[in-house]
């Protein structure tokens, strides 16, 4: 594309500005694929336009990332880089910001052992796990962009030449982040307003449960006690204001790990750890897990649920309208950032501290007897579409239309 030079600089000011709203004088820790270095400089460049004391930077490379599956010895996949991930932690609680620009081929470990996978990605979340609950916990301002790599190119354009595919990912990704306008940071800012009074409404609303109907689906999530709404634009602890995602299309809230009853087919595959779970239909009682199948990797899928306790229930309930840009695309990312902002989805695994009211300053015990859920994994899926209908169910067990035909009633 003639202008992707331009369009990546208002994606670099985007991120830093709407992203982040990075403040003067903070650090900023940003991880990139090797391929992003265009990206990672120019956000860079307008991280310190904007005031950064200092960016650090750290690069991520697939094909050393498969070299270590291909010849590591059989112990290296209970290992991570604990030291580094610790170091993360600390620059956080010191006041860091965090972005992470994501691209990397979604196939890349498709070929691989799935339960050295599954061991890797474990002892890396055990090892992550102070750091990300800095993020969760909203102590620090943090925030995730895409860069088109022609390894994503290829898996969401596979009939197209390389650069075909690259430029089309590219366009995807402007419209879908908004940069197809003249000024998309007073776009962001609206956006953001439009998202806040869907999250308002839903806040004054405090319904008990969500009822969703659909082809395969008849499931009701029932919601954590003192649950909050989100979306958009939220306030850290250290009163920046910021978007975690770029793009975003949802609002969001925690479930009740023990009140979700029914089954639910989910409308999207899912791309998780390089494999494509494709018409996942799953079966919940008394908030847990009791039957998970799949019509392509179901093996997969339930390693996954096998990860710990918490695995089995839900951590996060999101409605996304089918009129989503995202949607209309009619494209399968192959990437959770895009694709959980295509349809109202559910995820297995860890809640969201800033779903509860007074969330922050509760300890685990508590956050457990709000009904929030505890675990290693967060996985989103898609269950929305444009024949999903979702009620809002009060504490009487009256029954108020949110959505139908997968649009804002």
């Amino acid at each position: 594309m003639n202008n992707t030079d331009s369009l990546l600089d208002k994606l670099a000011q985007v991120a830093v500005h709407i992203g982040l709203g990075l403040r003067e004088g903070q650090e900023l820790i940003l991880t990139a694929p090797l391929e992003a270095a265009p990206l990672a400089r120019k956000i860079t460049e307008q991280a310190y336009k904007a005031g950064s004391s200092l960016v650090t930077l750290l690069y991520e490379d697939d094909e050393a990332t498969l070299l270590r599956f291909q010849h590591a010895h059989e112990a290296s996949f209970d290992q991570a880089p604990r030291w580094l991930l610790e170091g993360m932690a600390d620059a956080f609680e010191a006041g860091a910001a965090r972005l992470a620009i994501v691209g990397n081929d979604p196939a890349l470990l498709s070929g691989q052992d799935p339960q050295k996978v599954a061991r890797a990605n474990r002892a890396r979340a055990q090892a992550y796990q102070r750091a990300l609950e800095l993020i969760t916990s909203h102590h620090i301002n943090w925030s995730i962009v895409a860069y088109a790599s022609p390894a994503w190119a290829r898996q969401v354009f596979p009939h197209d030449p390389e650069p075909v595919a690259v430029e089309k990912l590219w366009e995807a990704i402007f419209k879908a982040s908004r940069l197809d306008t003249p000024d998309p940071v007073s776009t962001w800012k609206a956006h953001n307003q439009a998202l806040q009074s869907r999250v308002d409404y839903l806040n004054q609303k405090r319904y008990a449960a969500l009822h969703f109907k659909g082809p395969g689906t008849d499931l009701v999530v029932g919601l954590a006690e003192g649950h909050r709404w989100g979306g958009g634009s939220v306030q850290a602890k250290n009163g920046v204001v910021f978007n975690p995602n770029i793009p975003t299309e949802e609002v969001f809230t925690a479930p009740h790990k023990d009140r979700v009853e029914g089954y639910v087919r989910s409308t999207k595959p899912l791309s998780y750890q390089g494999s494509l779970i494709e018409d996942i239909e799953v079966r919940f009682e008394k908030g847990r897990v009791v039957e998970a199948k799949a019509r392509r990797g179901a093996d997969v899928l339930n390693r996954a649920l096998e990860t710990d306790e918490g695995a089995r229930r839900l951590g996060e309930v999101a409605l996304v309208p089918h009129s989503s840009p995202i949607a209309q695309m009619g494209l399968l990312f192959y990437n959770t950032l895009f694709d959980e902002n295509a349809a109202s989805h559910i995820a297995f695994g860890q809640a969201y501290r800033e779903c509860l009211h007074g969330g922050g300053q509760l300890s685990s015990e508590e956050l457990a007897a709000r009904g929030a859920n505890q675990s290693l994994i967060h996985i989103d899926w898609m269950i929305g579409s444009e024949h999903l209908d979702v009620d809002g169910l009060t504490a009487d067990g009256r029954a108020e239309p949110l959505m139908r035909g997968g649009a804002w009633v």
